[in-house]
């Protein structure tokens, strides 16, 4: 008797443990499951402008593929400290993510003094989509072309402003970097997003600005701003009589910016793959393909999550090599 309630008891462990080991991936696999609820798109930028507009764009193709709404909620302003502080107070299961363009790790950094180490505090998982930038200007701006409006600021040292949709961000070292090539001497605006900086250009009080294509674009073909380069490396199919920078002897300001998907780097790695390859399916359908293009964005190429951090370092490096060599002071 005593050997068969042994057995007995015994069995019963057994089955205690077997029961816990198969418990356990479960639980971890449920914890994983993703979207359990609704997925929020933090952007980095303005109501209206490039990033918000792509964000919405990929957010609404999304909720249809995932069966879960996508809420976007821009966060402009500190270069995008705003919008990363945000994210990093979020839960770390992945129904919060970040959308902003590649200079909040290759840039900003070397531009502003920031509290936030925007490098560990995020991770990319997904280019969305890539665009050029483009120089334009109020329409009394007594200039046609890009030489005519040089000459034009030469003329006037300290006296032209130039807008940028955040310090720190592409458009603001553009500024910069045409301030070089060029010999002149274009004072910096820094906005919360392109769409006030826009408005102030289009009322007047800041003549010039550079700013993504998809935002621009509607502005320029409603003839309520002008253009006068964009930095893409061949023109625009959206523009074709827009020269490039590279064609009107610039070289140093062809550029183009990407738009990412970001999380918190420690989502586990299971949650940011299902949402990398949600993300990326959306980006392959040819509607979506279509959407990007009218608006004034090019499609990416899909590159993996470390290939593209590889990138930031790579273009981190190269920004600081940049601004050290025109001696520039972070602000």
């Amino acid at each position: 008797m005593n050997l068969l309630r042994s057995a007995a008891r015994s069995a019963g462990i057994l089955s205690l443990m077997l029961l816990a080991g198969l418990a356990a991936p479960m639980a971890q696999a449920q914890a994983q499951a993703w979207p359990q609820k609704p997925v929020r798109l933090v952007v980095a930028g303005a109501p209206g402008g490039s990033a918000d507009l792509l964000a919405r764009l990929v957010g609404d193709a999304l909720a249809k593929e995932i069966g879960q709404p996508v809420l976007t909620e821009p966060k402009p302003g500190a270069g995008g400290v705003i919008a990363v502080t945000e994210l990093s107070q979020a839960p770390r299961d992945g129904h919060t993510l970040l959308v902003a363009v590649n200079s909040l790790v290759s840039e900003i950094p070397h531009i502003l003094k920031t509290k936030v180490d925007m490098a560990s505090e995020v991770t990319p998982l997904a280019e969305l989509a890539r665009a050029g930038l483009v120089l334009v200007g109020h329409p009394g701006v007594p200039a046609k072309t890009l030489p005519e409006l040089v000459a034009y600021v030469k003329a006037r040292p300290g006296q032209v402003n130039v807008a940028s949709y955040s310090a720190g961000t592409l458009s603001h070292v553009l500024g910069l970097q045409l301030n070089q090539a060029a010999g002149i001497e274009l004072v910096h605006v820094g906005y919360k997003g392109s769409t006030p900086a826009l408005q102030d250009v289009m009322g007047g009080h800041v003549p010039l600005m550079f700013d993504g294509m998809p935002s621009a674009l509607p502005l320029l073909k409603a003839g309520r701003i002008k253009a006068f380069a964009v930095s893409l490396p061949q023109r625009s199919p959206l523009l074709p009589e827009l020269p490039t920078f590279n064609e009107l002897g610039y070289p140093r300001l062809e550029a183009v910016a990407w738009i990412g998907l970001w999380a918190k780097p420690d989502v586990p790695p299971a949650v940011q793959a299902q949402i990398r390859n949600a993300v990326l399916k959306v980006l392959a359908q040819p509607a979506a393909l279509a959407r990007l293009q009218e608006i004034g964005f090019d499609a990416a190429p899909p590159r993996s999550p470390q290939a593209l951090t590889q990138a930031l370092r790579a273009d981190f490096e190269r920004m600081g090599a940049l601004l050290k060599a025109i001696q520039f002071k972070p602000e």
